[in-house]
């Protein structure tokens, strides 16, 4: 089992950024007033899961992040809070990402009317500027579900994510936060690895420009023999700072 789980971890990264782009639809998730601020502000000093709904429908951006934008992630923190009892394996080899930003091309798109995400252009820029063209085969977004993604790697490895829960915040028109949990699977030649993430994000719009403050939460899965222990307190968190831009011009 660990050397499963170690593979998987290896791979997190793809997750960590690709579901950036499969947040909260807002016609359909009640809001919590203030509790997701509140979360955000309360970091790193999380042991509890957000108050979330089914995750149903497509996610709705607000039509300022329409069109094509050049994004720069970087990893500014991370923390096991269950730390020495319960450390991830991998957590301190990704101590070296610290400060170390990726960049990548993300669009947003009219459906008919209103602002989705192409999620599969997103997903394999995202995933390609992480892991390298090569590693990446293809991202395929489920016809029958936009919450559900398949990240299909080289040597027959398969990554799936499902989104299961949802909650936004809309502080005023040019701010958003939103939180997700979803459910993701590797699958390689050996056991599958199943665990939980959570993604929560706060967006402000100033100047032309989008700036974010993102911190992804790892939660052990039943089949982990630390799962009692654990609870619902997460057992790694990684804090990111995202960069929205106009694409870059190319030559």
């Amino acid at each position: 089992m660990k050397s499963v789980r170690c593979s998987f971890l290896n791979l997190y990264k793809i997750l960590l950024c690709s579901l950036i782009w499969l947040f909260t639809c807002f016609y359909t998730t009640p809001v919590w007033a203030g509790a997701l601020s509140d979360r955000v502000s309360a970091y790193p000093d999380w042991h509890n899961k957000p108050p979330v709904s089914q995750a149903t429908g497509d996610l709705i951006y607000p039509d300022w992040i329409a069109g094509t934008w050049h994004v720069k992630s970087t990893l500014i923190d991370l923390v096991a809070p269950l730390a020495p009892k319960i450390v991830t394996p991998g957590f301190e080899s990704n101590r070296q990402y610290v400060n170390q930003p990726i960049e990548f091309d993300v669009r947003f798109k009219p459906n008919p009317t209103q602002i989705i995400a192409d999620r599969a252009f997103n997903g394999l820029n995202i995933a390609r500027a992480y892991l390298g063209d090569r590693a990446v085969l293809s991202v395929k977004v489920d016809p029958n579900s936009p919450n559900k993604q398949i990240t299909v790697l080289r040597d027959d490895r398969i990554l799936t994510s499902t989104i299961t829960g949802r909650a936004i915040e809309t502080p005023d028109p040019k701010q958003f936060i939103t939180s997700e949990i979803f459910q993701q699977v590797f699958r390689s030649t050996s056991q599958p690895y199943l665990n939980q993430v959570e993604t929560t994000t706060a967006y402000q719009f100033v100047d032309g420009k989008i700036g974010a403050d993102q911190i992804t939460a790892i939660y052990l899965s039943p089949q982990d023999p630390d799962y009692f222990n654990a609870g619902n307190t997460p057992v790694a968190l990684y804090r990111y700072r995202l960069e929205f831009s106009p694409p870059k011009m190319s030559n």
